[in-house]
Formats: C-alpha cells, sequence, structure tokens
C-alpha cells in the first residue's frame, strides 16, 4: 500500500494522531434475536425481542439501523428511516426470518448493498431498495416450503413489479474526525410520481439505565434547521439540517406495548414511528428527548431523484452548507485515487470493481460490539439479577467486549465470530494492515481469552471449538504487511507469538484427550460435514481421531515454528521455540499413522486418502470413509524456510538434526527436510511427494472435488454413493451441491457439498506454498485424467479462475452467482445489474450464492484471489 494517498495518510496518523476512525458504520444491521438482548427464562434468543417489538423495545447491549453511522463507542447514532405511506412501520430497520421461521434457516429478506468505503470510512456508500406497494412481512414469514425448495425472497413477492420501488443511496463524508457529512439521495425507478418520507433519526444509545453513573442525555432544538445534543460522555453535538419537521421522543422501552405495564416516561422509543405512521400525539411538543428525527415528505415524478443533506459537528458550523457539496467530492475522489492505488490497473476492470466491492463491504460490516457476560448474567450494580434456567456461557464472566469489531455478517451474524474474524484478516491486511493486526491482537487479549487458553468461538456458545487458524492469519498478516511496508512489525508478532503459546497449550491439554497428539474438536468449522454431529456421538463410541483436527493442530504448529523462526533473527530465545514446535509436529505426524492398539492410520492405503477414525468402547477402530475435505484439509500443514535463515540459526539447526539422527522414524513421515531444493529452500510438510499426489489426484477430479467453481466440500461420488454408517442408528451422508435437507447443525449450514471460500483459500495458498519448494519438478493433471500436466502454482491459478468465475457474467448475461435469478432483475435491470452480493457459500454445480448474502468477512477473500492470481501468472 503506497502512502502517497490522501486517504493512506489518514489511515497512518488514525492509530497515534488523529482518529480518523472514531467514526463508522458501527451500528448493527440486527440487534434484535441476538443473544445479548436475551432475558429470556429458557434462553431463547430469537424469540425474546422479535422484529415485532424491535421498534418499542429500547435495547441493553446496542443498537440497529439502516446504513447507520456512531461513534467507536456508540454513544451516538445517526440512521435513516423510510416510509412509503403503504407500510404499518417505519422502515428503520431490516426485516428477516428467525432460524424457526425461514425453511433454510435464519434469512435477511431486504435488498441492500455496501457500495464503497475507504478504510477510515472518510467516504461511504449504501444502496437500500425499498418497495412502493406495501411491505410483504407476512407474505415473507412463508411456512409452506420445504427443506428440499428454495428459500422464499423478496423478488419472488411482487414487491418489485414494474421497477414500482425507490432507490435509496446513504452517502456519509467527513469533513473532519468530528464533522461528519450525510446525504440521502431518493430515486423514483416507477414509470409514475411516487410519495416518500424520509427521517435521519439522531439518538443515544441507552446507556445510562444500567448505569447509574449516567443520567440520561438530552438532543433539543436550537432552532428549525438545528439540534443540540449533551451528554456526559461525549460533550456537544450539532445536527444541522434543511427543512423537514423536528420530532423527538426518548430511547425508552414502550412496557406497554409489550408488557402491558406503565411507561417510565411520556414519549417512548417508538412515538415518532406512532406519529408518522398512526398520527397519534407521541412526540415531545417541547422538542426535547434522547431521539430526535427529521421527518422530510418527498414527491418524486418518474426516474427523478431529490436529496437530503445532514452534518453532524461537535463545533458549531456558521454555514453547513457551503462546502458541503466539495467536501463530497473531494473524498470521493480520495477513495477512487486509494482503491487505484490499492487494486492494480493490469487486473481486469471487471475484478477490479468486484474487488473494490469486496473490500468495501469487508469495510461496512464493521460494528460496535458490546458484551459484559458477568453482568449479562448477573446484572449490574444495584440491578436485579436476570432468571435463567440456561445461564448460557456460564464459564466466560471473564469476557467484556466493547471494541469495534469485524462482523462475519451484520444482520444474519452480527455478532463476531473467532475463525470467520482470522478470514476477514486476510482481506482487511490488503487496505488496512493496522485494524488488521489490531483484531488479531485484540481477540487474545485477557477479556477476550478465557483464562484457560481458549479463544472464545461466538456468543452462541463461547465454549464452541472451531479450528485454530488465528495463528495462520497472524502470520499471513505479518508476512504481508512486512511484504507491503518493508519492514516487518516484530512487535506485532511477539505480541501475538506469546498469547498463541497459551492457546496452543490449551489444545493440547483439552483436546487431546489420551496425550497422543491426536485432537479432537466439535465443529472445527466444518459444521454438518460429519455423519454424526462430533460434539454428540452415538453411544458407543468413545472418541473420533480426527483428520482435520489433527491437521489443523499441526499447521498450528508450524505457523508458530515459522514464526519463532522469524523472531530469532532478533532474539535467540526463539530458537528453543522453534526447536519445541518442529519437534510437536514431528509427533502429529507420527501419531496420524499410529492409532490405537491395532496403529491404524489416518491414511488409508487402499483409497490413498485421509479419514477420520472412531474408536469403538469395545477397543476396535475404524475409518469414516468420507471424501471430504477432513482428507485435504492436511494439505495446509506446509511451510517453507530459506536455507540461509536455517544455517543463520546454529541452536535451531542443531536440535533438528539432534532430532532427524535419533528419531528417523518420525523425521521419515514428513517431507525430507534435511534436503534443500536447488533455490535453498526447505520444505516442512505432512505430506511427502506420493501423499501429495494422490490427494490432488481426488481434489482435481472433476466427479469428485472439483467443480467449475472451485473445490467442493464433500466429493460428488457421495451424490450416487452416499456414506452409511450402522452404529447405535443408522448415520447417513450424501453430497448435497447447495442448502442442506440437515438440519444437524442450523438451518442454512452445509458442507456437504457446497463451495466455501475460505477452504478454497487456504487450499491455494497451500498449493504456492508447495511449488515454492517443487518449482516445475512436479506437475499434475489438471483436470485429473485430462492428460493436460501443470505445475503447482498453475493449478492455484486455475483454481482462483474457477472461483473468480463465480463473481463473472456467463453466457445468459447473469453473475454466476445469480444463476437462478428467474425473474431476471439481477442480469436485465440496469439498476440490478453491478449490485453484488458476497454469500456465505456457493452451489457446488452451479454456482448459485447461498446462505447469509452480505458474508463479505470471508467472501471478501474473492478480492484476495484477484490481486494474488495477477501477481503470479
Amino acid at each position: 500500500m503506497s502512502k502517497k494517498t490522501q486517504e493512506a495518510e489518514r489511515l497512518a496518523i488514525s492509530d497515534t494522531y488523529k482518529n480518523w476512525k472514531k467514526w463508522g458504520p458501527y451500528l448493527a444491521e440486527r440487534q434484535w434475536g441476538t443473544v445479548r438482548e436475551d432475558y429470556s427464562v429458557n434462553g431463547q434468543a430469537w424469540d425474546f425481542v422479535t422484529h415485532e417489538n424491535a421498534r418499542s423495545n429500547a435495547y441493553r447491549w446496542g443498537e440497529e439501523g439502516i446504513a447507520g453511522f456512531c461513534d467507536s463507542r456508540e454513544i451516538l447514532c445517526i440512521a435513516p428511516a423510510f416510509w412509503n405511506g403503504k407500510d404499518p412501520i417505519l422502515k428503520e430497520r431490516l426485516f428477516g426470518l428467525t432460524n424457526n421461521q425461514g425453511n433454510h434457516g435464519e434469512d435477511v429478506k431486504e435488498l441492500y448493498f455496501h457500495q464503497v468505503s475507504t478504510p477510515t470510512h472518510s467516504y461511504c456508500k449504501y444502496l437500500y431498495k425499498y418497495p412502493q406497494k406495501e411491505f410483504p412481512y407476512a407474505d415473507l414469514v412463508n411456512t409452506k416450503r420445504s427443506r428440499e425448495e428454495p428459500e422464499y425472497e423478496l423478488l419472488d413477492t411482487d414487491s418489485f413489479n414494474n421497477n414500482a420501488y425507490f432507490d435509496c443511496f446513504i452517502e456519509y463524508a467527513k469533513a473532519d474526525v468530528d464533522d461528519i457529512l450525510m446525504k440521502v439521495t431518493v430515486v423514483n425507478r416507477a414509470k409514475e410520481e411516487a410519495e416518500i418520507h424520509v427521517l435521519p433519526h439522531l439518538w443515544y444509545r441507552n446507556f445510562w439505565k444500567h448505569n447509574k453513573r449516567f443520567t440520561r442525555p438530552n438532543i433539543y432544538t436550537i432552532n428549525n434547521n438545528c439540534v443540540e445534543t449533551k451528554s456526559g460522555r461525549n460533550g456537544r453535538y450539532f445536527l444541522y439540517h434543511e427543512d423537514g419537521e423536528q420530532l423527538f421522543c426518548e430511547n425508552e422501552t414502550n412496557n406497554e406495548r409489550i408488557y402491558n405495564v406503565p411507561n417510565i416516561v411520556d414519549y417512548v422509543k417508538d412515538g415518532i414511528n406512532d406519529y408518522v405512521v398512526n398520527k397519534k400525539p407521541t412526540v415531545n411538543p417541547e422538542k426535547k428527548g434522547s431521539k430526535m428525527a427529521v421527518w422530510h415528505t418527498l414527491k418524486l415524478k418518474a426516474g427523478e431523484e431529490k436529496s437530503i443533506r445532514i452534518r453532524i459537528s461537535k463545533k458549531p458550523v456558521q454555514d453547513p452548507w457551503t462546502n458541503f457539496d466539495t467536501i463530497f467530492e473531494d473524498r470521493i475522489a480520495d477513495c477512487e485515487e486509494f482503491y487505484s492505488d490499492i487494486i492494480k490497473k493490469d487486473i481486469p476492470q471487471a475484478h477490479q470493481q468486484i474487488a473494490k466491492k469486496a473490500f468495501s463491504g469487508l469495510l461496512w460490516t464493521k460494528q460496535f460490539y458490546y458484551y459484559d457476560v458477568f453482568k449479562w448474567l448477573f446484572g449490574g450494580p444495584k440491578e436485579t439479577p436476570p432468571h435463567r434456567a440456561d445461564s448460557r456461557n456460564f464459564n466466560w464472566q471473564h469476557l467484556t467486549n466493547r471494541h469495534v469489531i469485524s462482523m462475519p455478517d451484520k444482520w444474519e451474524y452480527p455478532w463476531y465470530a473467532a475463525w470467520d474474524l482470522a478470514f476477514h484478516m486476510a482481506s482487511f491486511v490488503e487496505v488496512d494492515p493496522y485494524f488488521a493486526k489490531e483484531q488479531l491482537i485484540l481477540i487474545l487479549q485477557e477479556n477476550y481469552m478465557h483464562p484457560n487458553g481458549q479463544i472464545p468461538a461466538y456468543e452462541w456458545n463461547f465454549s464452541d471449538v472451531n479450528p485454530p487458524v488465528h495463528s495462520w492469519a497472524v502470520w499471513h498478516v505479518y508476512d504481508k504487511d512486512k511484504t507491503q511496508s518493508g519492514t516487518g512489525d516484530t512487535v506485532f508478532l511477539e505480541k501475538a507469538f506469546q498469547k498463541l503459546l497459551v492457546n496452543f497449550t490449551w489444545w493440547v491439554n483439552q483436546k487431546d484427550s489420551n496425550g497422543t497428539d491426536l485432537f479432537e474438536g466439535g465443529f472445527l468449522g466444518l459444521d454438518n460435514i460429519g455423519v454424526f454431529d462430533r460434539n454428540h456421538m452415538p453411544e458407543g463410541i468413545t472418541r473420533m481421531q480426527q483428520a482435520d483436527a489433527t491437521s489443523w493442530m499441526a499447521m498450528f504448529t508450524l505457523n508458530l515454528l515459522r514464526m519463532s523462526v522469524e523472531l530469532s533473527k532478533t532474539n535467540k530465545v526463539y530458537e528453543d521455540f522453534a526447536a519445541k514446535f518442529f519437534r510437536h509436529f514431528l509427533n502429529i505426524a507420527w501419531a496420524m499413522h499410529h492409532i490405537g492398539k491395532n496403529n491404524i492410520s489416518l491414511w488409508d492405503n487402499d483409497d490413498n486418502f485421509y479419514y477420520d477414525v472412531v474408536e469403538m468402547s469395545s477397543g476396535l477402530t475404524d475409518r469414516m470413509k468420507v471424501r471430504s475435505l477432513v482428507g485435504i484439509i492436511p494439505l495446509f500443514a506446509v511451510e517453507v524456510i530459506h536455507k540461509e535463515l536455517f544455517d543463520s540459526l546454529k541452536t535451531f539447526k542443531g536440535k533438528v538434526a539432534e532430532i532427524v539422527r535419533t528419531r528417523p522414524d518420525l523425521a521419515s513421515l514428513i517431507s525430507r527436510i534435511e534436503e534443500a531444493n536447488p533455490d535453498g529452500n526447505y520444505l516442512f510438510s505432512l505430506m511427502r511427494g506420493f501423499r501429495l499426489e494422490h490427494v490432488l489426484k481426488r481434489m482435481l477430479d472433476e466427479n469428485e472435488f472439483l467443480s467449475e467453481y472451485g473445490i467442493r466440500s464433500l466429493s460428488k461420488y457421495h451424490e450416487k454413493h452416499p456414506f452409511v454408517f450402522e452404529y447405535h442408528g443408522h448415520h447417513q451422508i450424501q453430497y448435497e451441491s447447495g442448502e442442506s435437507r440437515s438440519n444437524m447443525f442450523g438451518g442454512n449450514s452445509n458442507w456437504r457439498g457446497p463451495i466455501w471460500m475460505p477452504l478454497n483459500y487456504m487450499i491455494i495458498q497451500s498449493l504456492r506454498k508447495y511449488y515454492s519448494f517443487y518449482g516445475n519438478k512436479y506437475l499434475y493433471e489438471f483436470p485429473t485424467g485430462s492428460g493436460n500436466k501443470m505445475n503447482l502454482n498453475e493449478i492455484a491459478n486455475e483454481l482462483s479462475k474457477r472461483l473468480i468465475k463465480l463473481f463473472e457474467v456467463n453466457e445468459d448475461g447473469k453473475y454466476q452467482y445469480h444463476s437462478d435469478d428467474a425473474n431476471h432483475m439481477f442480469s436485465t435491470n440496469k439498476d440490478f445489474k453491478e449490485q453484488h452480493l458476497f454469500y456465505e457459500f456457493f452451489d457446488g454445480d452451479n454456482g448459485k450464492g447461498l446462505g447469509a448474502s452480505h458474508q463479505t468477512g470471508w467472501t471478501a477473500l474473492i478480492a484476495n484471489l484477484i490481486m494474488e492470481l495477477e501477481e503470479n501468472k
């Protein structure tokens, strides 16, 4: 990243001098239905605060909005609301189905697009598409479709017939750190005149109800075009607006509506909604409160657009509109300059746009996340303790999160997920290495990481076990940042390394129950890829030796080995750590082939593939011959270290030689670490040539893992040959290219065939590492059986092209991930065509986007693939 651009300069000083990130799109897109807001007795989070009650409920832990902006502590928030004059409620928040309502689990039922954002959010743009007809809330709660049928979406209704909708563009530009300009532009896409109400909202998160140190803040009118806010937490701000009616209420729960008990104030949270929609006298005539809106009514002719301008400033602004348009123009130019510098011009223009949208979506899905588990369980000082029959996360009472964090998807997953976040940072480092490093360290801090060393998974169950990919992300970010800046941030690396040591120890102590270097876990990020729930195995199975868990740990040891070697350049103490992790890596490699009394191996010599092994209470062992990503993950345990660096570390080199001399049986199981290639590189990997060749043979077979759009999570072989395990019940797994028919881990989670971007990215990264050792020496068929031989870098490029094809226009004129666009809106409507979504996963056969629709979190890796493809041609 060049530091010559205006945005890069703002980014460089934001952590040390002038915090341009103080304000940003940190508002959740859904706060209702979250664990944080669940105060039910039995832990039914989806049902405690529903969408129907959200407008009346003052939240405890956060806020939500459409294209919302707030400060980094979410004290003061701003977001637009819309009303078409027909809906029974204002459109203040995005609507979607809960896990129990959808035929494939929870799902947002709106059309919105994160258009663009700079890393400091000096310029942001968002698009919301709002029907002119009454929004079909009841119709979308569809209970008629089975799990075999696709989800029922907003475009399946008649809401967008004849283009009868509004395009609502929300833009922000910063004049300064505390001077935020907002512009809402509405375009009538219909052929007839239409009316819309636009209500920019300004409000305080309710931080005073549960913290008696603070009194309720106040927002009050100064004149017909200005209001002032005052709080003991953030001082004064001024909001300037043109025209419109000022409406005020309090951000306090409407107890009468929800609980049928008296309200504590006269003008409650839904007062503005009821005043506008129901014509009730529910706003404060004295024009003051902790929540306010400016009500604009716009009549738009066919194709006409109109804009509303808002400005929030810490200091009074004499004339807020004189330079308003100029500031927007300058920030838009800064944004274009920044991305032109980041995304190289020799990349095809269409791919440049995809990468820019991916990075921007990633930046838009930052969120202020507040959750104090101790207070959630027991209440704060002088509060009545909540009554909970199910004390979720009881063992995480130390956990206090109060930060801006990267979310997987701010509607479907408006809570951080540790292993998702690791992948996010692999993309973030390309646009904001400062944030990438900060986030990785954040999750390792003492108020996140458990005292026993476990990294918190996600709020539904912080104790769930996800793959240990944090170490991979730390090294990836360090290495990429070093390449970009020319200097390695060893302070970051050492700080992360020390905390990762604690996490590694947790894994060894907690997930290797027999002390044999074979590991077990729960989801391990692959949810329902297994024959049964690995957290709740059938009776009679004492344990499962997992090829993926063990391989993840082999990767973890190599990551720590590589960090140790890097840190040894300046501190020789780390050479001992490098030797420790080298030996641990050898132990894991040996254990993978010596399980139980019969020394059964995770590698099957008949199939030439890795499988999980189950151990029965009888002492018998059995391989679970499911051809899945479980057998490909051993590819990830690979590292290359140059001879020059190896030779400079005398202590480490001597200890490696001693281990190899005294335990040649261990060393023989991995790549020949005593032999450098002609370029002077040593290879550390679980696979030697034979096993690598045979894993690739299956992985690159179009009848098995290789799809036209990437690597499937389950072999297509199992479509006609389901794997059946008859043991205390009938357990079966079958290839499913798209949405799963199993509800084992929630309605829309499926690793039984679809293509997942993060695992594909790691496959490609691993192949490039192998190529850096083997070069053109090893050639493999691509695809298997074609007779067409390629080196591993060329194969990595071909896989990248297949994944990029998901975001390319196909022969039908549709973007491939919209291949099921039955009503052709995304393929023929000019105002839909270039609006991109970044789905959670993709159909293994046709590439259709599935699951969460705004999972830029890890699907933003498509931008990495686009940029790295150009670098590796």
